[in-house]
């Protein structure tokens, strides 16, 4: 797999090569007028307004299909060329039979895309490697048997940066806002990684970020008796209920404990709003 990326795709644009393409495509001057207008609107720093005269704004509404219209071009070449490849904003990957090839590839396309593009490539996150050693989009293919989706290793950990964030002991809010803000995150990383082949690691992350609800309840119940009183009113029988609220062990350990594992099973997440991951 050739993994070509584009150093400063945003902003290294040219204008002039942009708007040409557009024309080609836009006869309305008024509407060529405005997207002109649009680019070199300028970013605000400090509050001080610089002006561009290279880029597309990142964020802004039009800015992807502005720079679809730039990476048109290279789409095309590649069809030309017969390459199966796959691409998003600034970062394709193109498939081929083997090493040698990929860097033949990878020599030409970097070659075409400084020349003709007039865009520099990312030498340091461009690469030339078997399929799954790279990422695409937070996602990654197995190595063994028939290539299956996977969610790349690096996803996995700014989600959990994320939950680790959300899911904070020390924020001082109640579980139910808690689950509030943190439902909405994960209902979003299911849109987006539900796709996965493999759920070994959606079921992964499902469990941790279970175990760090339980550990924030665990934290705000405090004391001894607090804990014991609401172990028992959930159900834990006292003779595992009494040396649970006493151990001196954190709350993380105490999260995988059978008492707490009754007091707050799964489907108590579940009238909170905490989404499975893992259900299809």
């Amino acid at each position: 797999m050739v993994d070509l990326d584009l150093e400063k795709f945003f902003g290294r644009v040219c204008h002039d090569k942009l708007m040409a393409k557009i024309a080609a495509r836009v006869s309305d001057p008024r509407l060529l007028k405005l997207i002109r207008a649009f680019l070199r609107a300028g970013v605000m720093q400090g509050g001080r307004v610089s002006p561009v005269d290279e880029g597309t704004p990142q964020g802004g509404p039009l800015s992807p299909l502005l720079r679809n219209l730039v990476r048109d071009e290279f789409d095309r070449e590649l069809e030309r060329r017969g390459h199966r490849f796959a691409r998003y904003a600034d970062e394709s990957n193109i498939y081929v039979r083997s090493r040698r090839a990929g860097e033949r590839v990878m020599k030409s396309l970097t070659r075409y895309i400084r020349t003709k593009l007039q865009l520099p490539v990312n030498e340091q996150k461009s690469a030339v490697a078997q399929p799954w050693e790279r990422k695409f989009l937070g996602f990654r293919f197995t190595r063994f048997g028939p290539p299956k989706r996977r969610m790349a290793p690096k996803a996995a950990k700014r989600c959990k940066e994320r939950v680790r964030e959300l899911t904070r002991r020390t924020r001082g809010i109640s579980i139910e806002r808690m689950a509030k803000e943190l439902a909405p995150y994960l209902r979003g990383g299911i849109g987006y990684f539900g796709k996965c082949e493999t759920l070994a690691v959606l079921h992964s992350l499902e469990e941790w970020t279970r175990r760090r609800l339980r550990s924030a309840i665990w934290k705000q119940w405090k004391r001894g008796k607090v804990r014991f009183a609401e172990l028992r009113q959930r159900g834990v029988g006292q003779d595992l209920a009494a040396p649970t609220a006493g151990s001196a062990h954190g709350p993380w350990r105490l999260t995988n404990s059978p008492a707490l594992r009754v007091a707050l099973p799964n489907a108590y997440f579940a009238t909170l709003g905490i989404p499975r991951l893992t259900v299809r």
